[in-house]
């Protein structure tokens, strides 16, 4: 079955957002993050969620009728 575009825009979407929630995660951990513990947190409590959130969308879309 192929993907719908649409789909595949949120599967994109929901791929970039988990790399920045590891390296969020990863930049936390070593404790000096590149661009600070706040807004490294900030981003990451944003883009965490939203990498789920955006999965599920591709999948609901993607499910034959």
């Amino acid at each position: 079955m192929p993907m719908k575009p649409l789909a595949g825009l949120f599967l994109a979407l929901a791929c970039v957002l988990g790399i920045a929630s590891t390296g969020c995660v990863f930049e936390l951990a070593y404790g000096d993050p590149d661009l600070g513990v706040s807004t490294t947190s900030w981003i990451l409590a944003l883009a965490a969620p939203a990498t789920v959130a955006t999965l599920i969308v591709a999948i609901r879309l993607n499910k034959p009728a």
